[in-house]
């Protein structure tokens, strides 16, 4: 199993980006995509989540109106559409997928994901 996380770079304050996270070695239908982000010294921090038929979704209250989760499962990939960008958004953003959260059950917490991705930097300029 595989997700590969990518999109991230640097984007002024108040800029838009767009991650991705590409999947392989499972069925990506069938899992949550969760995305987290981790800034040095911190833990990981929920962000957001999609249930496996993409009908749910859940936000952090720090992103919520300014982050859509979605997701293409023809393509195994979900997406992260980061606007309104703010300084303290400026971490590193992991995707992970959960089995459990597959129906529609989601969750913040990291440690109930089963696979994680690598990472991607995102950098914002104030």
């Amino acid at each position: 199993v595989q997700l590969q996380a990518s999109g991230g770079g640097l984007v002024q304050a108040g800029g838009s980006l767009r991650l991705s996270c590409a999947a392989s070695g499972l069925t990506f239908s069938s899992y949550a995509v969760g995305w987290f982000r981790q800034t040095p010294g911190k833990e990981r921090e929920f962000v957001c989540a999609i249930s496996g038929s993409g009908s749910s979704t859940y936000y952090a209250d720090s992103v919520k109106g300014r982050f859509t989760v979605s997701r293409d499962d023809a393509k195994a990939t979900a997406y992260l559409q980061l606007n309104a960008m703010k300084p303290e958004d400026a971490a590193v953003y992991y995707c992970a997928a959960d089995l459990a959260g597959g129906l529609g059950s989601l969750t913040v917490r990291a440690a109930h994901y089963d696979y994680w991705g690598q990472g991607t930097k995102v950098t914002v300029s104030s």
